[in-house]
């Protein structure tokens, strides 16, 4: 039924210019990819083997209450975007469809969204940067002084463990983006903050010894850089205070 009209579609996106097109589908449509793509061969217009790119999702179960919010199509029961953003937030809607692959089987869990403890996943990354925030805060110094600190303090396993973590980002970012897995970028910023919470628990950071101590304000300051960057790059909020 939807095929001309597919391929009519993206043979007039390519002549826009929009020369990379990933189509966003339910996993019941995957029977539409090699047809829209032989289409496009078909049509003789230079459009190369394999556009556009597609990913494919698998329908979301949504629980609030304890029990699933049924959901039918001929009784023309859904539940939106916008309801779970009234029952949550933007930033857990955000975060909650980003933490899986889309072909694996996923359960919002309102619930937890909206619970703040270290069971709700995006809560406990934003609490990592706020207690970050804190620290800085309390110290009152001037964070750009700190490119300056003698990082050889930095001597623990658990500071090594976290300055592992942080150099993981760019390889981490730019393999998500490359193979459009977004979930990626959730797994990494909470492992990030479960580092930083296992490290904050483990050493005191402002210590008397001013050379430890800007070591391990530097170390934390790149933290919470590292888990604003990560969480602006789904769209999600780095709150200074919680």
């Amino acid at each position: 039924t939807y095929f001309v009209p597919d391929v009519a579609y993206h043979i007039a996106k390519w002549e826009r210019g929009f020369h990379r097109v990933v189509n966003i589908q339910g996993t019941d449509h995957h029977g539409t990819i090699a047809r829209v793509r032989a289409g496009l061969q078909a049509a003789g217009v230079g459009i190369p083997e394999g556009y556009p790119d597609y990913v494919l999702h698998t329908m979301v179960r949504v629980v609030k209450g304890g029990e699933e919010v049924k959901i039918s199509k001929r009784a023309g029961s859904y539940v939106t975007l916008r309801d779970l953003i009234e029952w949550t937030s933007t930033d857990a809607v955000r975060f909650f469809l980003l933490s899986r692959k889309p072909d694996t089987e996923y359960t919002f869990d309102v619930d937890l969204a909206v619970t703040k403890n270290n069971d709700n996943p995006v809560y406990y990354v934003q609490y990592a940067h706020a207690r970050i925030c804190s620290v800085l805060a309390a110290w009152g110094g001037d964070e750009a002084s700190l490119a300056e600190a003698d990082l050889s303090a930095l001597d623990s396993a658990p500071a090594q463990a976290l300055m592992l973590m942080l150099a993981k980002y760019p390889e981490m970012l730019t393999a998500a983006a490359r193979d459009f897995a977004p979930h990626d970028v959730t797994f990494y910023l909470r492992e990030l903050a479960a580092s930083y919470h296992s490290y904050y628990d483990a050493e005191r950071i402002l210590v008397e010894d001013e050379r430890v101590k800007r070591a391990r304000l530097a170390l934390v300051a790149a933290t919470a850089r590292v888990l604003h960057n990560g969480l602006a790059v789904l769209g999600v909020s780095a709150p200074r205070k919680m």
